[in-house]
């Protein structure tokens, strides 16, 4: 249908309910911008179908940015001719839609992004062209994405930098401070459908944005109007810069820092099965691996790269499905350990051989909350800090990771944060403690070029020094060369201490029921309710909000002791900074467990995360106070689901 006879349609649509009045006025929008022949036709092939449900989930909005800046479908539910091309692997187009990832969506995310740098550089008194870094993963248009990225980002008067080929995420986060970038941007969806692509904004720390910057970025990118982007559609990488080898040489070299205590390889002959799922992890973990002195066999069905995953029911390695090979192969092999990596590497999952032979899953919460008192342990071994602690060492985790961290923390006499998920509140406090420092030791001071155990020493005497940190959704961060989540890092770190737990003669399993005889037994679980498009975007929003107006008083006969809301109430972490406020809600339970619900910032869904514990007096009480702690958590988790989708009205 020609797109100048399709108003009285959308008018009709809006009429009869069957289109929101939101996505009407993008659609028209769109129309009026001048784009591209196919966009038009896609537009108008889908009015003239009368999809109004696929109209409204692409148009209801813009992508806004996140917890992980913008993430959404590149592909439709329901594509179209135009879109599809004329076949292949890959479609022709990113699907068209102010609510999806596209070349129009990421030009004016890039244009926003460029003008809020250049506007922010201008105040400090900068005169020379803002440097941009651009990585990208393996997914459908992430290479598009990213020349399209570079070409804006050099038209407008930046400097743009990008890699020959898929880079991980923390590569990047390094990237931006190696170069003495200002920004930064991933193009990858994490974990997410193949259907979906995202764009992960950095500044010049190497995190990801945070307040002002991302309020900053989306307020010029939505005075950037779409007739604007018209011009920018056609990519050229004349003046952009490809990195080339020593960019993985110098990001290898302080991925490597993560290990603490190298010789606890050389005795342990420890024997890895490697997934990167077909995503980045394989260039860099399996020679972290190697070179760390494991012997190391990667699961050949996924080791390249492949934008449909075509193994894997979700490229997640949260999920048993995703590490099901690898754990098929250390089974044949004998291996030690099972890790695996996400699309983009900022997230690693693992398997373990338990005492009875058998691969046992361990979960994100189990997972922290081992490096985290390993890393402890070794950073007092090898006089790092005290062996009693220090209010100057820290340990940072979200609200939502597991309370078993807050109880090493203390146990080991150091300061415990808690901050919003993302971590991109982890790196904004990493970034407050760098600092602090800077300020102590004034201008002559360079905080980068001093090594790292210097500024480790440095940092506990000026300021805090950043031990670990970690969030529940499997992502971890030995140390502050990196300002994001790091899989690679992640899987040589976990490497060590199973080297180090199999030296002492313990399976990790054991290990875990030692810290819980130590600390008390502790079980999380996790509630996701999926509710896609326009009108599960206003399911999650009922939930949100009812809780807000009317919170939860008991569930069956355990009675809500406290309700703690972010988005309403002052909270201050432990070094006295006020919390940001946010859709986060607290729950207390009579019987000392407790849960958060928020909104995901990256995906479409609703989440629940349930904390339960108790305290273990000998270790022949412990299988009974798991199972007993288990049978309740599930009862919890039942009666906490019907609420929500009753909430809901699903």
């Amino acid at each position: 249908m020609a797109s100048s006879n399709l108003d009285p349609h959308i008018a009709a649509a809006v009429g009869a309910g069957q289109l929101l009045p939101a996505a009407a006025e993008n659609i028209r929008a769109f129309l009026a911008a001048g784009l591209p022949a196919w966009a038009e036709e896609s537009i108008g092939e889908l009015v003239g179908a009368g999809a109004w449900g696929e109209l409204n989930d692409r148009f209801y909005r813009f992508l806004e940015f996140g917890t992980g800046g913008m993430r959404g479908r590149t592909i439709g539910v329901n594509s179209t001719g135009a879109e599809r091309g004329p076949g292949g692997a890959s479609p022709a187009h990113a699907a068209v839609g102010s609510n999806m990832l596209n070349d129009f969506t990421l030009v004016r995310a890039v244009v926003g992004l460029y003008r809020h740098a250049a506007a922010h550089l201008a105040g400090r008194g900068f005169k020379g062209r803002p440097r941009l870094v651009i990585a990208h993963d393996v997914r459908h248009f992430s290479r598009h994405f990213s020349d399209l990225a570079a070409s804006t980002w050099t038209r407008l008067g930046g400097e743009a930098f990008i890699f020959d080929g898929p880079r991980p995420t923390p590569q990047l986060s390094f990237s931006v401070r190696w170069l003495k970038a200002h920004a930064g941007v991933v193009i990858t969806a994490s974990h997410n459908p193949p259907h979906d692509n995202g764009f992960k904004a950095y500044f010049d720390d190497g995190a990801q944005v945070v307040p002002p910057h991302d309020r900053g970025i989306v307020d010029q990118v939505n005075l950037v109007p779409l007739a604007e982007t018209v011009g920018y559609l056609a990519p050229s990488l004349e003046g952009v810069t490809t990195l080339g080898r020593d960019a993985d040489d110098a990001y290898l070299a302080v991925a490597a820092q993560a290990v603490l205590d190298p010789k606890v390889f050389a005795a342990a002959g420890l024997k890895v099965v490697f997934t990167n799922i077909h995503g980045t992890g394989a260039i860099h973990s399996l020679p972290l691996l190697r070179r760390a002195g494991c012997e190391v066999t990667a699961v050949p069905e996924q080791l390249e790269g492949d934008a449909r995953f075509p193994t894997v029911k979700s490229p997640n390695p949260e999920n048993a499905e995703a590490l099901a090979r690898a754990v098929a192969l250390a089974e044949k092999n004998g291996a030690d350990l099972v890790l695996a990596t996400d699309p983009d590497c900022d997230r690693m999952g693992c398997a373990v051989r338990g005492r009875d032979g058998r691969m046992e899953l361990l979960t994100g919460n189990q997972i922290g909350a081992l490096l985290a008192d390993y890393r402890l342990t070794k950073y007092k071994e090898l006089g790092w800090i005290p062996a009693a602690g220090s209010p100057r060492a820290a340990i940072i985790k979200t609200f939502v990771t597991t309370q078993l961290q807050d109880a090493v923390g203390r146990g080991h006499g150091v300061k415990v944060i808690n901050t919003l998920t993302g971590f991109k509140w982890i790196a904004a406090k990493i970034r407050g403690y760098e600092d602090r420092l800077k300020a102590a030791l004034g201008p002559g001071f360079d905080y980068e070029a001093t090594p790292f155990a210097e500024r480790a020493r440095l940092l506990l005497e000026h300021s805090t020094f950043y031990v670990f940190g970690c969030e529940e959704s499997y992502g971890y961060l030995p140390n502050d060369l990196v300002r994001d989540k790091d899989g690679n890092s992640a899987c040589v770190m976990f490497a060590e201490l199973c080297a180090w737990v199999k030296s002492r003669g313990l399976t990790v399993a054991e290990h875990l029921d030692q810290l819980f005889l130590k600390y008390g037994f502790y079980l999380e679980g996790v509630i996701n309710l999926y509710y896609e498009g326009a009108s599960g975007n206003a399911r999650i929003r009922r939930i949100l909000d009812s809780y807000r107006s009317s919170p939860p008083r008991a569930f069956g006969d355990v009675a809500v002791t406290r309700f703690q809301d972010f988005g309403r109430e002052r909270f201050e972490d432990a070094d006295g900074e006020v919390i940001p406020s946010q859709d986060l809600y607290l729950v207390a339970l009579a019987n000392g467990y407790s849960f958060a619900a928020r909104g995901s910032g990256t995906e479409p869904k609703m989440k629940f995360y349930l904390f339960a514990n108790e305290q273990v007096a000998t270790a022949a009480e412990l299988p009974a106070v798991k199972a007993r702690v288990r049978r309740t958590l599930d009862h919890l988790i039942a009666l906490i689901e019907a609420d929500a989708k009753a909430r809901a009205g699903a």
